[in-house]
């Protein structure tokens, strides 16, 4: 559309089925480089992306154009059929339904890009259920529990 001017700046973040720890740190940088190809493909650009053993977070620059829940479906989707198609786990892989998406302005592109990058330092000081929630609580997003991951308790 002529002189529509945007960037919309997106966190997103999925869990591994029944919060599974599947994602091996061998594949990581595999895996990140497909997700990135993903989401160029659909004329997004990845800003950063870090996958934990039962989680992942990418942080994508978007156009107004592309509708967020078929773009997340899709991403979801194709990633897991890349796993299964590497047989890079017993049985079958899956992300868990649903997923988190928080927006942010231009001025925290750094900080969240870094958020990600960090997640494994991160996550020694907190569980993945303790950081979707303070997500949550911290965008003001409403729900109930029954609707929240299935979470692992260890």
């Amino acid at each position: 559309m002529a002189n529509t001017f945007s960037q919309i700046y997106l966190q997103f973040v999925f869990a591994v089925q029944n919060r599974q720890s599947l994602i091996a740190k061998g594949y990581k940088e595999e895996l990140h480089k497909y997700f990135t190809a993903l989401v160029q493909n659909r004329k997004a650009k990845m800003l950063a992306v870090n996958c934990m053993p039962d989680h992942t977070h990418l942080f994508v620059g978007f156009k107004p154009s592309v509708l967020i829940s078929d773009f997340v479906k899709e991403i979801k989707v194709e990633s897991a059929e890349f796993v299964n198609d590497k047989n890079w786990v017993n049985g079958k892989f899956n992300w868990q339904e649903g997923y988190g998406v928080f927006s942010y302005s231009h001025s925290h592109i750094d900080k969240v890009a870094k958020y990600v990058l960090n997640q494994e330092v991160h996550h020694q000081r907190k569980t993945f259920k303790q950081e979707y929630l303070s997500l949550l609580q911290k965008f003001e997003i409403p729900f109930e529990d029954r609707y929240l991951f299935e979470f692992i308790e260890y």
